[in-house]
């Protein structure tokens, strides 16, 4: 859906291409940002804004939107700003001083985002699983799917399930970071699983060739979805 409908909107926007470009640390990480909004009203919030705060805060002047919120899928640098293998990424320090918006964090995450990005605490909302998150008509349903991180979620907006690192097309967020858990981790895929093949899935880092991809297709052909026990699970992909 494009970004001038007069409806329900969803954009995806990748890192070194659509903003960031020539910044090598950026296209080799390939990360995505989101951009999930109400095309009547023109609010929009960003999902997992880095890299080039200010370019993608002018795709949205491009676009006419204005910016109502930011959704963080978990903690780690390359999603929300911070220091990751030497390399400084701009996030959502940078943002918030150009956009006085709320940041929407899990609850178990804002000690690790505020940490990890230097955020004030009082500029980010904690969630539980299954708040949503208004933008204009358009509800943003937040899934709390810990084992990527504590606090990882995912988003579901209209047909769209953003996954950020807990779920690709291929494969799955590693399990062997701080703050990760293996068996959190299958009790989270279990649950994407569980969810109408109808949604599409829309990872947060373009490491398939496609952008995207129906969920139940990921579901035939994504082995960490595979229908098996937990002990097999843990013993196959830890």
């Amino acid at each position: 859906m494009g970004p001038m409908a007069e409806e329900p909107f969803f954009h995806q926007l990748l890192a070194g291409e659509d903003f960031a470009a020539g910044d090598q640390f950026a296209t080799t990480m390939r990360n995505h940002v989101y951009v999930i909004g109400d095309g009547a009203t023109r609010e929009a919030v960003l999902v997992d804004p880095a890299y080039d705060v200010p370019a993608i805060l002018g795709w949205l002047g491009e676009a006419d939107l204005r910016l109502s919120g930011v959704l963080a899928t978990h903690y780690h640098a390359d999603h929300v700003g911070g220091d990751i293998f030497g390399e400084h990424i701009q996030g959502l320090v940078d943002l918030l001083e150009l956009a006085d918006v709320p940041v929407h964090v899990q609850k178990d995450e804002v000690p690790w985002v505020a940490e990890m990005t230097g955020a004030p605490v009082s500029s980010l909302v904690a969630h539980g699983d299954g708040d949503v998150v208004q933008v204009g008509s358009l509800g943003v349903r937040l899934l709390h799917t810990p084992g990527h991180t504590p606090g990882s979620q995912c988003f579901v907006a209209g047909d769209n399930l953003v996954t950020g690192d807990t779920l690709f097309i291929d494969g799955c967020g590693r399990t062997d970071l701080p703050g990760a858990d293996p068996d959190e981790m299958y009790t989270s895929l279990q649950r994407l699983a569980s969810l109408p093949g109808r949604l599409v899935l829309w990872p947060g880092h373009h490491y398939s060739p496609a952008a995207s991809a129906p969920l139940e297709a990921v579901k035939r052909t994504n082995p960490v979805l595979a229908r098996m026990s937990r002990e097999e699970w843990l013993r196959l992909f830890t």
